[in-house]
C-alpha cells in the first residue's frame, strides 16, 4: 500500500480542532489502557461515548459533506446491534451450555439454526457490514436515482426506521420482539464479569473511532471530499460538467451506513441488550442534534457534539432525569440562534457583532 504524500497528510491535519479531537481520542485510549484505578463504570461510559461519536461521524459524512440529512441512521446502528446480539448469544450457548431467556419467551427449543455461523466473530462482522451495505445500497439507489433529496429524503428515512421498529416489535420476526436480546454471558469465551472485558470493549470502540476519524478525514480532504462538497453546493452544475453524482452520493451513503453498523456492533456488548427501542425515531433525531450542536461538516464537530450531549445526558439521568428534555431543547435553541454552525463557532463568536448581519459566517465544510 502506497503511503499518502506528506503534503496530503499535512492538509488532513491542518484543522486544529480535528487534530485536538484526534489527540483527545488517543489520550482517552491511553488512559483506559494504562490507568488501573479507573472504575469499570467510567470505562463503560467512555466506551459508550466512543460508539455514539462513531455514529455521529457516520451521519456527518452524509449530512455535513454531501448535504443529505438522514433521520433514519438508527436503522443501520440497529443492524450492527442485532448481529452483535446474535453473535453473543451463540457464543454464550457454546461456552456455557445455558439456554438463554430468548429461547423460552419466543417458544423455541433452541436458537435458530441460521444463527450458528454468526458464532464466529469474523462472520458476524462480515454479516453486519454486508447487511448494512445491502440495505443502504438498495434504499440509496432508488432514492438518489429518483433524485429524492432535501426534506423529502429526511422524511422517507425517518419513515423507514419507524417501519423497521414496528416490524421488530413483532415476535414473529424472530429477533426477540419487544424483549429483544439480552442475557449475554461471554465474549470470545470470556465471561463478561471478568476483569478487563469492559476495558477491552472500550479500547476497541476508541480504536475504531480513531481509525474512522483519520480515514474519513484523509478521504474528505482529497478529490472525493471536494466532489461531495460540490455536489452539496450545486449538484446540477456538477452534473453538467460530466460528473456522475449518483455514484458519489451512493458511495458516501453506503460508507456512512457501514460505519453506523460497526458502532452498533461495538455498542451492544457494552450495554448488554438490544431491542427495538434502538430503532425509535427519537434516536435518529438525536444523532442529527449531536452533529448540529457540535458543528457539521468538520468530523470533529460531530464527535464533540456526541460526547458533550451524551455526557450531560448520562450525568442528568443519574440525578435529574426529568430535566434532560429541557436541557436538550435549550442546547438546540442556543445553537440555532447563536451558533448556526455548532459549537465550532465559539472561537469566532464576538458578542458585539451579533447585531450585524453576517457576523457569523458558515465555514466551508471542506476546510
Amino acid at each position: 500500500m502506497i503511503a499518502p504524500k506528506p503534503r496530503y497528510l499535512a492538509r488532513a491535519l491542518d484543522d486544529r480542532v480535528f487534530s485536538g479531537v484526534a489527540a483527545a481520542t488517543l489520550l482517552a485510549f491511553a488512559v483506559v489502557a494504562l490507568w488501573p484505578g479507573l472504575s469499570g463504570y467510567r470505562v463503560n461510559i467512555i466506551g459508550q461515548l466512543a460508539c455514539f461519536a462513531l455514529l455521529a461521524v457516520a451521519l456527518d459524512l452524509i449530512w455535513g459533506y454531501a448535504g443529505i440529512l438522514s433521520l433514519g441512521h438508527g436503522l443501520f446502528f440497529a443492524i450492527g446491534g442485532y448481529v452483535a446480539g446474535m453473535h453473543l448469544l451463540e457464543q454464550s450457548v457454546a461456552t456455557t451450555g445455558v439456554t438463554p431467556d430468548i429461547v423460552q419467551f419466543m417458544g423455541w427449543t433452541a436458537l435458530p439454526a441460521w444463527w450458528a455461523p454468526l458464532g464466529s466473530f469474523p462472520v458476524a462482522l462480515l454479516a453486519a457490514v454486508a447487511a448494512s451495505f445491502a440495505a443502504s445500497f438498495a434504499f440509496g439507489w432508488v432514492s438518489f436515482r429518483s433524485r429524492v433529496g432535501g426534506v423529502y429524503f429526511a422524511i422517507i428515512t425517518q419513515a423507514l426506521v419507524y417501519v423497521a421498529m414496528l416490524l421488530m416489535f413483532r415476535n414473529d420476526t424472530g429477533f426477540g420482539g419487544n424483549n429483544g436480546m439480552t442475557g449475554f454471558q461471554t465474549i470470545f469465551g470470556v465471561p463478561f464479569q471478568s476483569p478487563g472485558v469492559a476495558t477491552g470493549l472500550a479500547l476497541a470502540s476508541l480504536g475504531a473511532l480513531g481509525v474512522t476519524l483519520i480515514g474519513c478525514r484523509l478521504l474528505m480532504v482529497g478529490r472525493f471530499g471536494r466532489l461531495l462538497v460540490a455536489t452539496r453546493d450545486d449538484e446540477t452544475r456538477l452534473r453538467s460538467l460530466g460528473y456522475e453524482t449518483l455514484r458519489l452520493k451512493l458511495a458516501v451513503w453506503c460508507l456512512s451506513a457501514v460505519i453506523a453498523a460497526i458502532a452498533g456492533l461495538l455498542y451492544v456488548p457494552q450495554v448488554g441488550i438490544i431491542n427495538p427501542r434502538v430503532l425509535s425515531p427519537e434516536l435518529s433525531l438525536e444523532i442529527a442534534v449531536w452533529c448540529a450542536i457540535g458543528g457539521r461538516g468538520r468530523l470533529a464537530g460531530a464527535v464533540i457534539g456526541a460526547v458533550l450531549v451524551n455526557a450531560i445526558k448520562f450525568s442528568l439521568s443519574a440525578t435529574l432525569p426529568e430535566l434532560w428534555p429541557f436541557v436538550l431543547s435549550g442546547l438546540v435553541i442556543l445553537v440555532a440562534l447563536i451558533f448556526p454552525n455548532g459549537l465550532l463557532d465559539i472561537g469566532r463568536w464576538r458578542p458585539a457583532l451579533l447585531s450585524r448581519p453576517g457576523a457569523l459566517r458558515p465555514q466551508d465544510a471542506a476546510s
